[in-house]
């Protein structure tokens, strides 16, 4: 993908501010974690303000905005995903945490399932990693990866309680 004439966006443009999640995927080393780990308190206060009918109307917000953002942000450097942008992991993050009550517990299982989704990769989420390309590739992805999640989340809550 060739880097566009402008160059880079500006850390402030929206588009850089909604593909990195607010600068988290800047965070060295691990930035899908960090993403996902930003994700967690804006899940936690629309799922307060309006439960699960809100996070998931979010969640699909989220993951529409992030195919625009993502998809700018990606030409404009030059890149076809690039580990910065993170909104595919809070689009995911979120879509994980549906199910699931306001609880500290679930959300932290929720985290960790998401995240070993993401990063394993089974088919078809690899597949889409591999042949879906620009902001709705680098999204659907992690869409796919918290399909897994939530399947595994409510049965993991459904053996326990």
């Amino acid at each position: 993908m060739p880097a566009s004439d402008d160059g880079p966006l500006s850390a402030f443009h929206p588009a850089a501010l909604i593909a990195t999640w607010f600068g988290s995927g800047l965070l060295p080393k691990i930035p899908g974690t960090w993403g996902s780990l930003a994700a967690l308190p804006f899940a936690a206060a629309l799922t307060w303000l309006g439960g699960p009918w809100l996070l998931t109307a979010a969640a699909v917000a989220i993951f529409l905005i992030g195919i625009w953002a993502s998809d700018l942000y990606a030409r404009r450097l030059g890149r076809e995903d690039p580990g910065s942008v993170v909104v595919d992991e809070v689009a995911g993050q979120w879509l994980t945490l549906v199910p699931v009550a306001l609880e500290f517990e679930y959300y932290l299982l929720g985290f960790v399932l998401f995240r070993l989704f993401d990063i394993v990769k089974p088919w078809p989420v690899n597949l889409a990693d591999r042949k879906l390309k620009g902001g709705f590739g680098i999204m659907a992805d992690d869409i796919l990866a918290a399909g897994y999640a939530v399947v595994a989340l409510i049965t993991i809550i459904w053996v326990l309680e």
